[in-house]
């Protein structure tokens, strides 16, 4: 099996890890964050999921191993299925047609870059200091917003977190790969720790009153989109057929974003119900009700 296949398999199991842990995540968020146990299973699965994210991004570039992370999405969808005990729409089974194709277009269209993705230590910087004022930014924003728009600009600053650590990581490992573990800059791995811990956090609480949908699909969108921008533009990644396969992979990005939207969507009816109900029993209480 080639790089690319190898890239492919890592990531396909890396989210499905991911998507068992926001499960846990959201079940956790909607106790409170109390239990040491939910805690430990949560943070065991994402840990997984990163392990296995970081060997793949060895084998291929980070638009392609962070454009299957999108999959998580696709994964989480039968496990909610089972925990509301309905059946898979049309609608849901379409979203996730527009995802798989997506994806499949812009694998089709990646190429490995021309040299390792290495990262000078100024240009290091400069992305932590962005990144940081990117998610710093959202975080505030996130502090006197509604449920919906707080979820999503927490998921976005996790989102990008999550994505510049990709890019570090791969720098990293370059640097590794090339030079040995003395070649590794410290900034640098520390700056991964740094950016996936807070990435962690904030995509926790983004799960706090919102349900599963909406922080994961603002994740698995921004997620890939930041990553894959930061690859070519720090790393010179690059796609077939020159400006035709850009416009292509631009096309194919819109409708994976898509699918994954409509897979939110859609995977936030199960949980409509169950939010209406003290509505409903308190009109109850009322005299007359």
């Amino acid at each position: 099996m080639g790089s690319l296949g190898w890239a492919v398999g890592l990531s396909l199991l890396s989210a499905a890890s991911y998507a068992v842990a926001a499960v846990a995540q959201e079940r956790l968020a909607e106790r409170g964050h109390r239990g040491v146990s939910r805690w430990a299973v949560a943070l065991l699965l994402t840990g997984a999921g990163v392990g296995l994210h970081v060997i793949a991004l060895n084998f291929g570039t980070v638009a392609v191993v962070q454009a299957l992370g999108t999959l998580t999405l696709l994964f989480a969808l039968p496990i909610e299925v089972i925990r509301y005990r309905r059946p898979i729409s049309r609608g849901s089974w379409v979203s996730a047609g527009l995802t798989v194709l997506g994806l499949a277009l812009i694998l089709s269209l990646s190429v490995e870059a021309s040299g390792p993705a290495l990262l000078g230590s100024g240009a290091a910087r400069a992305l932590a200091l962005i990144t940081a004022g990117v998610v710093l930014v959202c975080a505030l924003g996130a502090w006197r917003s509604g449920p919906r728009v707080r979820a999503m600009l927490l998921a976005g600053a996790s989102g990008t977190a999550f994505g510049i650590a990709s890019v570090l990581t791969k720098s990293v490992l370059a640097s590794f790969t090339t030079g040995g573990l003395g070649a590794v800059s410290r900034p640098a791995a520390g700056m991964v720790v740094a950016f996936a811990v807070s990435g962690y956090v904030l995509g926790q609480l983004s799960y706090r009153g919102a349900g599963l949908a909406t922080p994961l699909a603002t994740v698995s969108v921004t997620n890939p989109l930041v990553a894959a921008v930061a690859g070519v533009v720090l790393f010179d990644e690059r796609v077939r057929f020159g400006v035709a396969g850009l416009v292509l992979a631009g096309v194919a990005a819109i409708v994976m974003a898509w699918g994954v939207v409509g897979l939110a969507r859609r995977t936030e009816a199960p949980s409509e119900p169950g939010a209406r109900e003290p509505a409903a029993t308190s009109r109850s209480d009322r005299p007359g009700g």
